[in-house]
């Protein structure tokens, strides 16, 4: 059971059907950037770095990892956890997120959605923020074309998700929806769609840990803690499924609720000032340009017509 990704004092499956879950880490081209330096968030403000990270666009995401990053001294102490540090939205935090991630912004070559999982596996990036499943997902296409990709959670911690199903309260069909959520959570069904997506699966069937198994690591992982008892040293893919460790040093992020449209707010300060001043400067001038333009083609058209008139205005006397 995962009890990280349940609210407080309350089961997951009281509201959603959990479907797929990971973490949040750093997908980084091994021929650039080094395991070690991965392993902290101290990387996404080293200027070596400089317009070679792409950062998810993603505030929540973007918000906890830099407060982990300001309180690591903190963390490492034990004197506050990273379960505190994401979901803390008081005034002082909100503006310490907001220094940090204005620091990093020279850094970031581009914030994504989607996009940056090809680029990484292009080699056009050197880190990318990223979701474990697209990290899977870039690894493995990175692989075939000759391009070597690591993933890591950052010592510090990180974040801890899952995607659901839910059925909404104003649905016609809530058997049918009921029949379609448990479809998806076939272990059949579900291993063919990690198989495709690069994301895990909320089932821990017996017959899924024997088929993710890889012989062919030479590093075993503790996934007790999703697949049981025995399952205490396995060769499994850790990025897919990481090691107790790993997982105990997340947390998940929580609503924010009122304060959310406040760290939104931030968030567009942090993203709204990001482009450079000679960049702004350089579509100043092009609209200054186009600007004089127009002015130049109005008043040569209005040149030509008084010409025109005149010409008439000649012959008519003639």
């Amino acid at each position: 059971e995962l009890n990280k990704l349940s609210q407080p004092g309350r089961k997951t499956t009281d509201y959603v059907v959990p479907y797929m879950w990971g973490t949040a880490g750093l997908l980084y081209n091994k021929a650039d950037v080094s395991r070690d330096e991965v392993m902290s968030w101290k990387c996404l403000w080293d200027p070596r770095f400089r317009n070679k990270i792409l950062m998810k666009d993603s505030y929540r995401d973007a918000y906890g990892t830099a407060i982990i990053y300001a309180h690591a001294r903190e963390l490492a102490n034990g004197t506050i956890t990273v379960e505190q540090l994401m979901n803390d939205s008081s005034p002082e935090m909100i503006a310490i997120a907001e220094e940090y991630l204005k620091k990093m912004k020279p850094n970031i070559a581009g914030w994504e959605a989607d996009f940056g999982k090809e680029m990484m596996t292009k080699g056009k990036a050197w880190l990318n923020f990223t979701w474990s499943g697209d990290a899977v997902w870039a690894m493995e296409e990175a692989s075939a074309v000759g391009v070597d990709l690591g993933y890591e959670v950052p010592l510090e911690g990180s974040n801890i998700w899952y995607d659901g199903w839910a059925i909404p309260k104003y649905a016609r069909n809530v058997k049918a929806a009921s029949y379609f959520m448990d479809y998806l959570c076939r272990p059949d069904i579900v291993s063919r769609n990690m198989e495709v997506t690069g994301y895990v699966s909320t089932v821990a069937t017996p017959e899924i840990l024997a088929e993710k198994i890889d012989t062919t690591l030479t590093e075993f992982s503790d996934v007790s803690y999703f697949f049981g008892l025995g399952a205490e040293r396995i060769q499994i893919d850790p990025a897919q499924y990481p090691d107790r460790k790993v997982v105990e040093r997340c947390a998940m992020i929580r609503d924010f609720g009122n304060e959310t449209e406040v760290v939104l707010e931030m968030w567009s300060r942090v993203k709204g000032d990001n482009l450079n001043s000679w960049i702004v400067i350089l579509i100043f001038a092009v609209f200054g340009l186009l600007f004089v333009w127009v002015v130049y083609k109005r008043i040569n058209r209005y040149q030509q017509k008084r010409r025109h008139r005149r010409r008439r205005s000649w012959y008519k006397k003639k």
